[in-house]
C-alpha cells in the first residue's frame, strides 16, 4: 500500500513491513497499525509511522544503544499479549523526545515499546522497575556511539546513498533485552 506521511511523504509499506499495536500507544489508543521508517541517515534512529494518520510519528531508537545494561522485564501477561514464546524473537524501541536543543534529547525507559519480530505486533509495556525514567537524557551516549560507527566507516567501504523507506519487521535484528519477570 502507498502512504502518506507528514515527514517522508509517500512511502510504499508491504504487509512484511506492518505492525500492529492492539492497545495502540500509551495516549494514542485509536492508532493500532504502523510501520518502522529508515530516514535513510546516520543517526540509528527510526521513525515508528501510524499507517491511519500521516501527522501521528514516534521517533524510536533501541536502548542498548545508549544504555548497554538495559533489560525490559515483561510479565507472564505482557508475552501471552505479545505472543512472545521465544523473548529472543523481540526487538525492544524506546521512544524518544527530540527538542529543539537536540543535546536535550531523552529516551522514555520506563514505558518501551516491544515488538514480536515474528508475529509483527507490539505493545508499549511500562516497566515495574523504578530504575528506568521516562525522561532519560541520553544525547551524549548517542553521539559516543554514532562516533564510533562513522570510524568504523571510514575504515570499510563508503556509504551508500538510500532514500527513507519502510523497514521489514522481520529483519530486524532481536534486542536480546526482553527478560520474563520472575514472580
Amino acid at each position: 500500500m502507498i502512504i502518506e506521511t507528514g515527514r517522508f511523504g509517500q512511502l510504499t509499506v508491504g504487509n512484511d513491513e506492518t505492525i500492529v499495536i492492539p492497545q495502540g500507544i500509551l495516549g494514542f489508543p485509536e492508532y493500532t497499525r504502523f510501520c518502522l521508517i529508515d530516514p535513510a541517515d546516520d543517526t540509528l534512529i527510526l521513525w515508528l509511522q501510524s499507517l491511519e494518520n500521516p501527522q501521528v510519528v514516534f521517533a524510536v531508537l533501541e536502548p542498548k544503544v545508549f544504555r548497554v545494561d538495559y533489560s525490559a522485564k515483561l510479565s507472564a501477561l505482557e508475552l501471552r499479549e505479545l505472543k512472545l514464546d521465544n523473548v529472543n524473537q523481540s526487538a525492544v524501541l524506546s521512544i524518544l523526545t527530540i527538542p529543539e536543543d537536540i543535546t536535550q534529547m531523552t529516551a522514555n525507559l520506563k514505558a518501551p515499546l516491544v515488538v514480536n519480530l515474528k508475529e509483527q505486533i507490539a505493545k508499549q509495556v511500562v516497566l515495574q522497575e523504578n530504575e528506568y525514567s521516562v525522561k532519560h537524557l541520553m544525547f551524549k551516549e548517542l553521539k559516543t556511539h554514532l562516533m564510533t560507527i562513522r570510524a568504523q566507516e571510514r575504515a570499510g567501504a563508503a556509504a551508500e546513498d538510500v532514500v527513507p523507506s519502510a523497514v521489514a519487521i522481520r529483519d530486524i535484528p532481536p534486542s536480546l533485552t526482553v527478560k520474563p519477570l520472575m514472580a
